[in-house]
């Protein structure tokens, strides 16, 4: 009788439910699968070029006097933007700098190189200066954090020195000079940069580890007539 029941309408609707049900099964199995939460986000890499770790030293700002200048990015200084100069970061990092003393904090960009006073860490534009309130006093000392660098920036260093000989907006002005100065120094070289939307070639010798070094091929090239200047990069 079991067997006969089994072939019957009962068995085929006993089947249908099994069937049912492991399509019920299979179907929940899917649902939870797909709503299963992603995987945790990898933390993003180091920033290359400069250092992570928080600095912690003296800063200063730049006096009356630098307005109008144009700094080592080939960007001109304004007194009343938020940038700073600094040999511990690469140029175009933007740092968090906060003063100790009060705890004000402001965010600028590193568009120059400095301070060149020993012991000192960053030199802050004058409105960032007077927005961290250190103004009065000259100096202040900060903790100053990376925010972010640009890519492929040179990993930090001693500095190094250049011999700028010439700065022109034609390229071919900047070719002359370089192919004089070649005859003399095969390490002369040209080395564009772009300011307020317009490019710049500069025609460089380069670079000395050891400022005496610079020291010395400036006087020599000096003496060519051409307006020297030592770039500290």
């Amino acid at each position: 009788m079991a067997v006969a029941v089994g072939r019957g309408r009962g068995g085929e609707l006993l089947r249908r439910a099994g069937l049912a049900l492991a399509i019920s099964i299979s179907a929940a199995a899917c649902s939870l699968v797909r709503s299963a939460p992603p995987p945790p986000a990898q933390p993003p890499a180091a920033t290359q070029g400069a250092p992570s770790a928080p600095v912690v030293g003296v800063a200063s700002w730049y006096g009356p006097g630098f307005d109008g200048h144009r700094t080592s990015s080939g960007a001109v200084y304004h007194e009343d933007e938020l940038t700073a100069a600094s040999m511990l970061y690469a140029l175009g990092s933007r740092v968090m700098v906060t003063n100790l003393d009060n705890g004000r904090s402001v965010e600028v960009t590193i568009d120059d190189h400095g301070p060149f006073v020993k012991g000192r860490k960053i030199d802050l534009s004058e409105k960032a200066a007077r927005l961290i309130g250190m103004v009065g006093p000259g100096t202040a000392r900060v903790r100053i954090d990376l925010l972010s660098a640009p890519p492929n920036s040179r990993p930090i260093g001693p500095p190094r020195y250049y011999v700028q000989v010439g700065s022109f907006a034609s390229s071919s002005n900047a070719s002359r000079l370089r192919d004089q100065i070649a005859t003399r120094y095969p390490d002369v070289h040209i080395d564009s940069v772009v300011a307020e939307s317009r490019r710049y070639y500069r025609v460089r010798m380069g670079a000395f580890s050891d400022r005496s070094e610079a020291e010395s091929r400036a006087a020599r090239t000096a003496r060519l007539g051409l307006p020297v200047v030592i770039i500290t990069e």
